[in-house]
């Protein structure tokens, strides 16, 4: 553990206080922090197994606002895929589900997402990366599944960062990165980081050969997640920044994920690893993400942004920041599943050192915003 804030009845943090604690007055908490680490009460163990690390984890919500079901690997991102399911959004798991036999073969991180063809059928689809990128199916929500199937004759490192849905019924966009070791058969490692897009036009059955949309050498962009905004008409990328010189960045694009911006720094505020983001229901942004801020005393940990899509575009600080958990490790953590109920409790799921000398696990945070707010 690296710092403990101090706690509160109202468990409210305010800057002014953090600065006094922590200090880096100057480069953080420059808008209110909230510690959550020690609310157990809000954080359900989802699995967790004796001396075996249980790692990345994705999740998808069903429609009928209480079913959530969860994807990870027994082991850092390479590992037999294990499943579970919710139907009390969160609340209670169900024991290992079974899956197919070749889903031991994962090599690497799984994600999971719902898909919706031009005709109104709605399946799961569950990606598996490195090369060659496979592709799991099921047509019943989850009951049942097919086994990973190549896609084509490319691969990458997580496969897929996101996938989302196009403003034309059953056309989606999904993103990833590689780094020239898995794009082809192949490839070798090289210092040029590069973002691929790949499209579906027909619910996510079968994509596009895909196609690298920024390349640069000198900082390394990856783990793209995608946030539409909330008019509809734009997307923007939050992205990792590997070569850990420069804060995380940001791109925008206007047309669909046809072309895109260069990329710009985000704030300090915002800097990490794996951003995923919701929507709550007043309208509120909230991103979840490993923190990995130069410096930054929560380094490492599971921790959330919130703030309007405006401060995206226009690079503002946000409004507060969270710290969900104490990670125990400088960094191995925090591949968040965020998902938002319809009573506007964000359901947030992932692995992490939780216990000191004791692998990763995973575990499910209820959060309700009207509770955690600055005053």
């Amino acid at each position: 553990m690296r710092h403990s804030f101090p706690t509160f009845r109202n468990v409210y943090i305010f800057s002014v206080i953090v600065v006094a604690t922590i200090g880096h007055a100057e480069n953080f908490y420059r808008i209110p922090v909230i510690d959550l680490d020690h609310r157990k009460d809000l954080q359900v163990i989802v699995d967790k197994e004796e001396g075996v690390y249980l790692g990345h984890t994705s999740t998808v919500l069903l429609e009928d606002g209480k079913t959530i079901l969860a994807v990870y690997p027994k082991g850092h991102g390479k590992g037999a895929i294990v499943y579970k399911r919710s139907e009390d959004g969160g609340k209670t798991w169900s024991p290992r589900l079974s899956v197919p036999e070749n889903w031991s073969t994962s090599k690497e991180v799984p994600t999971i997402h719902r898909v919706i063809d031009s005709k109104g059928i709605k399946r799961l689809i569950m990606w598996s990366g490195f090369y060659p990128a496979r592709l799991a199916l099921s047509s019943d929500d989850g009951l049942s599944w097919s086994s990973l199937k190549k896609v084509g004759d490319w691969g990458g490192i997580v496969v897929m960062g996101s996938v989302e849905a196009l403003k034309k019924t059953g056309h989606y966009l999904a993103v990833f990165h590689d780094d020239g070791r898995f794009f082809t058969k192949e490839g070798k490692g090289d210092v040029e980081f590069t973002l691929y897009q790949t499209f579906s036009t027909d619910g996510g059955l079968s994509w596009s050969f895909p196609k690298g949309f920024y390349s640069n050498s000198t900082i390394h962009l990856c783990e793209p997640g995608v946030i539409r905004s909330p008019d509809g008409n734009q997307l923007a990328m939050l992205l990792r920044e590997n070569s850990r010189t420069k804060n995380s960045h940001i791109m925008f694009s206007n047309d669909e994920g046809k072309t895109w911006s260069l990329p710009r720094e985000l704030p300090l505020e915002l800097t990490g690893d794996r951003h995923t983001g919701r929507y709550t229901n007043d309208g509120k942004l909230f991103i979840s993400f490993r923190d990995m801020a130069k410096d930054s005393p929560t380094r490492g940990d599971w921790v959330a942004w919130v703030g309007d899509y405006e401060d995206l575009t226009a690079g503002n600080l946000g409004d507060y920041r969270i710290r969900i958990k104490d990670n125990h490790n400088s960094w191995d953590s925090s591949y968040p599943g965020v998902e938002v109920l319809p009573n506007g409790t964000i359901v947030a799921t992932t692995y992490g050192h939780w216990e000191v000398g004791i692998p990763p696990y995973i575990i499910s945070v209820q959060i309700d915003l009207k509770h955690v707010k600055p005053n």
